[in-house]
């Protein structure tokens, strides 16, 4: 993995104690290899992170919307902190080059399980922040790399989820309300397997699959909307 204090020189933040941005991109699983390594992981930084950013996210979102009700505002925050958005300003700025991971961590790059950890690096690096320069250079921060997302959040609706996303849109642009029809199910009650069909009218726009006939609607629309354009 690459040196951490390369990343600290990147985002511009002078850290007294590299140690605790350093801290906070080693995950579980290479201590797991590595017992004897000089520091622990970053679970109990990214636990402070997270309040951290809450904090911020929406003290920033009270300050700059004093008209916009409280379901809107959580929406908006809920769709600025999520793992999705989190780990993927993580890939941007490059912390996997800096992952401290198991071998077999490592090895698996495209998972889900891939997202969290880069998303929980970045609350943890919020901490490391917090705890070394204190709460004005974590909201410098949060200003410069995630809140800066939320105009294109609101410009495409991202706050909305996949299905209430897609009955909008589809609503909005050709007076249709979209329905959903399970098409299979396979598998042991305890390992099920649905899929589902979105429709707009008659026509099956695309199928989604998942665990739960709900995870498999979302996946329907996450789907649809993309085929749409939408």
């Amino acid at each position: 993995m690459e040196d951490i204090t390369r990343f600290a020189t990147a985002i511009r933040i002078p850290f007294k104690n590299i140690d605790f941005l350093q801290q906070a991109v080693v995950h579980r699983s290479y201590l797991n290899e590595h017992p004897d390594f000089r520091l622990g992981h970053n679970e109990r930084l990214e636990f402070l992170g997270d309040a951290v950013l809450e904090l911020v996210v929406t003290e920033y979102l009270y300050e700059t919307y004093p008209d916009s009700p409280e379901g809107d505002l959580t929406n908006w925050r809920a769709s600025l902190v999520n793992a999705t958005m989190l780990s993927s300003i993580g890939q941007d700025l490059g912390i996997e080059a800096y992952l401290y991971l198991s071998r077999g961590e490592a090895q698996d790059k495209q998972s889900k399980a891939r997202q969290y950890i880069l998303a929980n690096a970045m609350e943890a690096i919020i901490g490391a922040i917090y705890l070394d320069q204190g709460i004005a250079s974590a909201s410098t921060f949060i200003h410069e790399y995630i809140l800066v997302k939320l105009p294109y959040i609101l410009e495409h609706k991202l706050y909305l989820d996949p299905k209430s996303k897609f009955q909008e849109m589809a609503q909005e642009l050709i007076g249709v309300t979209p329905s959903y029809r399970v098409l299979s199910e396979i598998g042991p009650d305890h390992l099920k397997q649905f899929t589902v069909g979105v429709y707009l009218g008659d026509e099956c726009i695309t199928e989604g699959q998942g665990t739960s006939k709900q995870e498999a609607q979302v996946a329907a629309a996450e789907k649809a909307i993309e085929m749409k354009g939408w």
